[in-house]
């Protein structure tokens, strides 16, 4: 036993009385050595310590003596450096904002589904914009494809104010996702407040104004970043005087945690990005104070409970050391945090398992201490949301607020020898992957050189080899999969929706007569580079005479200003790999009227064969093969038979290792010589008679540290599935 985890027993903290003091209480020692016992010769090391991604070897028991020493476990909530939240009494005080994204692809769709969200538990818009607005372009000058892709097509006043109506703009917090669009969307939004004759001051909300996260998800920006700063500083500086509760600057970690960086990678990207930003709006002018409560910080949230739990937990207490180390104020010091549930995890297939995961995550995020969330609706990864499956997403915050109780407990997870442990470890190594990107000149010259890109494939690339051999599980996908459900139904956006909002924008183009883009493209420009104060005034009213949201980006790029480009982190979710598998198979089953085929030559009576046989159907049927199942065969000659009449272009044999030897040659060579293209497996892997095997003609060996991904693809690629 190693000498770090040697524990003592504890007498209860402040000399209380134990808990049960009657019983005797066994010390670390104790309970190790009847571990080892009932391990059996098993390493404890292997069997009962838990390597993560983030480098944490968790361990199987946690005492008090894990806490002591560790800073902060002594914090009270409301208090810096707000380990336990921002607030003296929790979600009794402010609870979470139910921020559920609408993603319909026109104004009139937002808005119906906003009515009926908003009065069925919804507490916060949470608007997204459609690609083609989110890169700044108007529908009529953009890639018709990109119209109402992902979001809302926005370019006018009209629009926004369409997808308001009805929206109390004092009394409800909006957040924006509009990508590098983002200024032009404050500039929207206060423009409608302003023409409803709404006070700037009482806007709630945020836009997500990132734009080294828009270059490290797309790959380029439009402008350069000073340009991108320029403009940040604009709107920041114009919140600060006008709308002191609207946040204009939002860091985006959820975009590495979808592209599979782990915990500390997403910690150490979020709080350098929220660094750059300070650094950049103080170069601007700015003061801590008036910039960091400016800002809020998005993060994804997977399923691993416990480790989610300490990273919102952990966020918090590194952006309080920032910020206190350039002298901002205990306000500043707090940190906003928005959750979004992990879309890297979801899938196609099995899509109601979508449910069960965002459950677990949504759980972590309140536990965590969020301030605002949205649940990802299960059919995300296939369609827009339909009514249905919003509903099923938002009353999950309903069940945990108002069945599970959750606002009423402080920091729930505080005092848990594990969480506290886990929450120390996991800053303590942020704040040092923290460090390596300030080394290499912060988080912008880090996105250009790559870093955060290359180190987030390196993980995902972790988690793609533990998929594919199954030591992490989606059920549905790589595990359990269901050949006999009914895919939901994908709906595309139609093209003529498409053409309607194109035509619509020129239309309204036309009859402003183009006098504000005109005027924005003469002034604009120059009032970024010497008078920053006066861009979001310009803007606004711009906006209230016509111009677009298009126009508006068009203008604010200076003359010369090619943008930059990068290398872009990859976005994806883990079940593509398999699911790329399931759709060849259904393909092939279109093209010739069934699934492809495997045999099970299933040796001896049940028993004999029975294990091995259930681990070849779950193997093959995550590749959506059929599995030609009997009772099984008590003799070679019957299982070739059987096998060559099935007409199964692939064979696999199921059997002991003990039997192997007297069976696989003989009922290999059977096969083989009568049908010399078969493909032949086994269930096992006798390492004495592999090669042997081998020389026999076996192809491929299945067995549970196997990659089920590469050795399924490598045979549809021989059967001609995946060609």
């Amino acid at each position: 036993m190693s000498s770090d985890r040697q524990h003592t027993d504890q007498s209860a903290a402040g000399g209380q009385p134990r808990l049960l003091s009657e019983f005797p209480y066994p010390t670390y020692e104790e309970w190790y050595d009847e571990a080892v016992k009932l391990l059996k010769g098993a390493p404890f090391e292997k069997k009962m310590l838990t390597k993560t991604y983030e480098g944490i070897t968790l361990q199987p028991i946690y005492t008090q003596k894990d806490v002591e020493g560790r800073p902060h476990i002594e914090s009270l909530p409301g208090f810096a450096p707000y380990l336990r939240g921002n607030t003296a009494g929790g979600y009794q005080e402010q609870p979470w904002q139910i921020a559920q994204e609408i993603s319909c692809a026109t104004p009139r769709e937002v808005n119906a589904a906003l009515q009926n969200d908003m009065q069925r538990g919804q507490t916060a818009v949470n608007l997204v914009f459609d690609r083609a607005s989110q890169q700044g372009f108007d529908p009529d000058h953009a890639r018709r494809e990109e119209i109402g892709q992902g979001g809302a097509s926005v370019a006018t006043l009209e629009d926004l104010k369409t997808i308001l109506e009805g929206i109390d703009l004092e009394d409800t917090p909006i957040f924006i996702q509009a990508g590098i669009a983002s200024v032009s969307a404050i500039a929207l939004l206060a423009a409608l407040a302003q023409t409803s004759q709404k006070a700037f001051g009482k806007l709630q909300g945020g836009v997500v104004n990132d734009p080294l996260g828009v270059l490290a998800s797309e790959g380029t920006l439009p402008y350069s970043i000073d340009t991108a700063y320029k403009k940040m500083a604009a709107a920041t500086n114009w919140a600060v005087n006008q709308a002191p509760q609207f946040k204009t600057i939002g860091a985006q970690g959820a975009l590495y945690h979808n592209s599979g960086a782990n915990a500390v990678q997403e910690l150490a990207f979020t709080i350098a990005t929220g660094v750059e930003y300070l650094r950049a709006m103080q170069h601007a002018g700015l003061s801590v104070n008036d910039v960091a409560p400016r800002m809020f910080f998005v993060f994804g949230v997977g399923t691993h409970y416990f480790m989610e739990i300490a990273k919102l937990r952990a966020a918090r207490v590194l952006w309080t050391k920032i910020v206190k180390a350039f002298d901002g104020n205990a306000e500043a010091q707090k940190m906003t945090i928005h959750v979004r549930t992990s879309s890297w995890n979801t899938t196609v297939y099995d899509p109601y398992v979508n449910m069960l995961r965002t459950t677990v995550e949504s759980f972590a995020s309140v536990v965590g201490g969020c301030d605002s969330m949205h649940i990802g609706a299960f059919d995300e990864p296939i369609r827009p949301p339909d009514e249905f499956s919003r509903r099923i997403a938002r009353n999950t915050h309903l069940i945990l607020k108002e069945e599970t109780h959750l606002d009423k407990t402080i920091d729930p997870a505080g005092g848990s020898w594990y969480v506290e442990s886990l929450t120390d470890e996991l800053a303590r190594k942020a704040w040092a992957a923290f460090q390596e990107i300030e080394k290499q000149g912060g988080m912008a010259c880090a996105v250009q050189a790559g870093i955060p890109q290359q180190e987030s494939e390196q993980i995902a690339q972790q988690r793609k080899a533990n998929l594919g051999t199954r030591k992490d599980v989606l059920i549905g996908t790589n595990m359990y999969p269901n050949l006999d459900e009914k895919p939901l139904e994908a709906r595309d956006i139609d093209a003529a929706v498409q053409k309607a909002r194109a035509d619509e924008v020129a239309r309204y183009r036309i009859t402003q007569g183009g006098n504000a883009a005109s005027l924005l493209a003469e002034k604009l420009p120059k009032l970024l580079q010497s008078s920053p104060g006066g861009v979001m005034p310009m803007l606004i009213e711009a906006v209230a005479s016509g111009a677009t949201l298009g126009e508006l980006e068009k203008s604010s790029i200076p003359a010369g200003d090619s943008g930059i480009s990068v290398k872009p982190v990859t976005i994806h979710r883990g079940a593509e790999m398999f699911e790329t598998l399931r759709k060849a198979a259904e393909a092939y089953a279109a093209r010739t009227g069934a699934r492809p085929k495997i045999f099970m030559a299933n040796m001896g009576p049940i028993p004999q064969h029975k294990a091995r046989a259930d681990f070849s159907i779950g193997f093959f049927e995550v590749g959506g093969f059929e599995m030609l199942k009997n009772d099984g065969f008590p003799t070679v000659d019957e299982a070739a038979n059987a096998a060559l009449a099935s007409g199964a272009p692939a064979v696999i044999i199921c059997s002991t290792d003990e039997t192997y030897p007297e069976i696989v040659p003989v009922l290999t060579q059977k096969i083989k010589t009568a049908k010399p293209e078969t493909i032949m497996i086994l269930a096992g892997y006798p390492q004495e008679h592999v090669e042997a095997f081998k020389q026999a003609g076996i192809d491929e060996f299945i067995h549970i540290r196997a990659n089920l991904h590469d050795i399924v693809a490598n045979l549809m690629n021989k059967l001609g599935i995946l060609a």
